[in-house]
């Protein structure tokens, strides 16, 4: 049997084992690879800007695990900080002088947070930070964006309706329909749908949660003033403003979103950059509300690994290495390559939509401008999906989605962007 046959067939005997012993043969489901008509690619490990499959065929990453992947695959300085503390153990469920030393740096990073709380996964910082902004409040309802997502938390888990001012109902089975009803719906980039749920649910509303830069709609920029007008509305309203800086937090700058937009936030949920990749994530805000946690209010909140030392460790090597220079430089070098891809887009005469923020952009197929989820939802799924299988082909590794960001990491020297670049030409020459 020929070798490129062979290396098919282990794929395919990987992913048929996989679906007898795993629902869908995958334990996130974007892996699958649903969305772009293909069965899921296979990752045995990454080093750099690059990852390898099962069969040994080498891929420019653009994933970045979601984005937390900063300074790309395996550093070797994060490798070397993980060996010598799993020496020292991998769980105590008690506390340690390094989770301090990690509080104080989040918060030099973040002005807004006076007081932070130690998780294991953005999903578990957002739960906990919307069932605190509830306690905190004594309301019940939230908003959140059309689009926005923040995790698989039931509150959170709802999908919009039509109209500008929708109560939620469920975007998944098992979210019990109640529950939803107390989570409302706006289109992001939608002034007059904030004022109009502000006024009509006055004095009821817990919190806004928003992604200052929405990166699960594909990327999407806020438009001039409108994380102003959440601020100003929330805090009329003596409602909370929750940022989910998960994948914005130390990417767009040290500092996350809310530094470069200006805008403080009450409490802020961080993610998996903090750690580089490991299972650690964090939320925090003004002391008075962060005091309404156990074991100090009513508001309860535990993790036995909260706080995981090996975690910890990975997270204190990453943040002793963000600083303002290198965040500049990715974003300059970044802009480059995506000045690189319009230029494609005009030479082809292709009308699609190329969305960026710092180091994250989404390729949208449309001709229209994307400024919220009902725009994104405009795109070509269809031709995504095989731009996705051809790039895939070249060697380039993207979102298995039109749906989400792509990201660029420190690992991306110019020659491996060139390389993608490349890549882009002989792709989008066929559209």
């Amino acid at each position: 049997m020929p070798q490129v046959l062979k290396k098919k067939k282990a794929r395919e005997d990987i992913f048929e084992k996989a679906q007898s012993l795993i629902p869908g043969g995958v334990n996130s489901p974007v892996r699958a690879f649903c969305a772009v008509g293909t069965d899921p690619v296979w990752i045995r490990k990454g080093k750099g800007p690059f990852l390898w499959d099962e069969s040994g065929k080498k891929y420019l990453d653009f994933c970045g695990s979601w984005g937390p992947l900063l300074f790309g695959h395996a550093p070797q300085g994060l490798i070397d900080t993980l060996q010598e503390k799993l020496k020292e153990g991998t769980s105590f469920g008690a506390a340690t002088r390094q989770e301090v030393e990690l509080a104080q740096k989040i918060r030099n990073f973040f002005p807004s947070i006076e007081k932070v709380r130690m998780v294991s996964s953005g999903t578990e910082a957002v739960m906990s930070a919307v069932r605190l902004a509830r306690g905190f409040t004594g309301r019940e309802k939230i908003i959140k964006i059309e689009g926005g997502y923040h995790g698989h938390a039931d509150s959170l888990l709802v999908k919009a309706g039509s109209g500008a001012l929708t109560y939620g109902v469920p975007g998944s089975a098992g979210v019990p329909k109640d529950l939803a009803k107390l989570t409302l719906t706006l289109p992001f980039n939608d002034r007059k749908a904030l004022e109009a749920v502000f006024k009509k649910e006055k004095g009821k509303i817990a919190a806004l949660i928003l992604e200052p830069v929405p990166a699960n709609m594909g990327v999407v920029l806020p438009e001039e003033g409108y994380l102003y007008h959440a601020r100003e509305w929330t805090r009329k309203d003596g409602a909370l403003l929750i940022l989910d800086e998960v994948i914005t937090g130390f990417r767009v700058m040290p500092g996350g979103a809310q530094e470069y937009y200006g805008i403080k936030p009450d409490l802020t949920c961080l993610g998996k950059i903090l750690g580089g990749g490991l299972p650690i994530a964090a939320f925090g805000g003004r002391a008075e509300i962060m005091d309404c946690l156990a074991p100090l209010g009513p508001v309860y909140q535990a993790g036995t690994l909260s706080g995981n030392p090996v975690a910890v460790a990975s997270a204190l090597w990453m943040l002793d290495r963000i600083n303002a220079k290198r965040i500049l430089l990715l974003n300059q070098r970044s802009r480059r390559f995506f000045d690189g891809i319009r230029e494609i887009l005009v030479r082809f005469r292709r009308p699609w939509q190329l969305n960026t923020s710092a180091s994250m952009f989404t390729l949208f197929f449309t001709s229209e401008p994307v400024r919220d989820d009902r725009s994104a939802r405009q795109s070509d799924t269809k031709k995504y999906a095989r731009f996705f299988r051809k790039c895939l082909k070249e060697g380039l590794y993207l979102a298995p989605s039109q749906f989400e960001a792509n990201f660029i990491s420190t690992a991306h020297e110019d020659v491996h962007l060139e390389q993608a670049l490349s890549a882009f030409r002989k792709v989008l020459k066929q559209f």
